[in-house]
This record gives C-alpha cells, structure tokens and sequence, in this order.
C-alpha cells in the first residue's frame, strides 16, 4: 500500500478520516472531533501544505485514504532538533495489515531526512496499550507520564510520553 506525504488536496481525504478518528476514539486524542469539525476547509489544506510546520503522511488504498500520521518540529530554537509524532489514525477497515507500524515509520524515514533533527517524541493515552506497543516495536522508549493530560467531559486521561532518537541509539539514562 503506497505512502506518501499528503498535500493539499488531498485535504478532504484527510479531513474524513481525521474526523471519524476524533468521533470513534475520542480518548485518543487531544482534540476533540468538535474543535477539529469546525476548522474550515484551507485549515485542513494547511497542514497539508509545504509552507506549514507540518508534515502528514497518508497510506492510500486506490482513491481512498485508509491511515496517515504527522509531526511537527518544536518552533523554539534550543528545542528544533526534535519532532513531535501526532495524530495517527488507521480506517477500521485497515487494521491488523502492519499499517500503523508503515506510517510510524515513513514518519522517522521523514524526520531523518529533515535537517537537524535528532530526536522525536509522542503521547499516547494512558491504557492504550495497543498503540503503546506499536510504538515500542518502532524503537519508542516510555520516559513518563503526564498525569490528567486531557479532559475528556468529566473524566481526566493520563498521557504516557514517548521517545526515541532517529539514529537507533539507546536512550541515554536520567
């Protein structure tokens, strides 16, 4: 299955599956399926856009977008030489086909070919131990939690933070 970096028109794919991703796992994520619902249509365009700080990457299955994946560089001078993995989502119909662990990838494949960048780290909600294990099999190491990270109605959810170098190296102690 052939993954790329999406562009901006690839926007209303992207948007769809975003959108079902925020309804049907709503504590996976950070944002809500509303705050993302009510972003208009040239907000999706840019993310997807070169000029953004942003760079997502899709798993296309014919015409249709079946996964994707994203990362951002720390704007702040002493912390650009590290990325942030965000919103991963794999369409229902596409799991169990090793495509989370492809978009993981194509996601350190990017970051090591962007300049300066030496390490990146990500979230995932406290009890996800599916995606937990996803990225431990990608070389993510667990060096914390942030407790009530996300409100989600009245209930608060744990973050588990993640993290690992682009080289492959171990990561160092303390």
């Amino acid at each position: 299955m052939p993954i790329r970096r999406l562009r901006p028109e690839d926007a209303p794919r992207y948007r769809a599956l975003m959108l079902d991703a925020y309804r049907d796992h709503p504590d996976a994520f950070t944002s809500s399926f509303e705050e993302r619902a009510a972003q208009p249509a040239d907000w999706w365009a840019w993310r997807l856009s070169p000029d953004s700080d942003q760079r997502v990457v899709g798993a296309l299955e014919g015409e249709s977008l079946v996964g994707a994946a994203g990362w951002q560089r720390d704007p702040r001078a002493r912390t650009r030489h590290r990325g942030e993995l965000f919103g991963m989502a794999v369409a229902a119909p596409a799991r169990g086909r090793g495509l989370g662990r492809a978009l993981v990838e194509a996601v350190l494949a990017d970051l090591r070919a962007a300049d300066g960048m030496v390490a990146v780290r990500l979230t995932v909600t406290e009890g996800n131990r599916a995606a937990e294990r996803l990225y431990a099999r990608c070389g993510f190491v667990r060096c914390g939690t942030e407790p009530m990270a996300v409100r989600v109605g009245d209930r608060f959810l744990d973050k588990v933070v993640m993290w690992r170098t682009l080289d492959g190296a171990a990561a160092p102690a303390g």
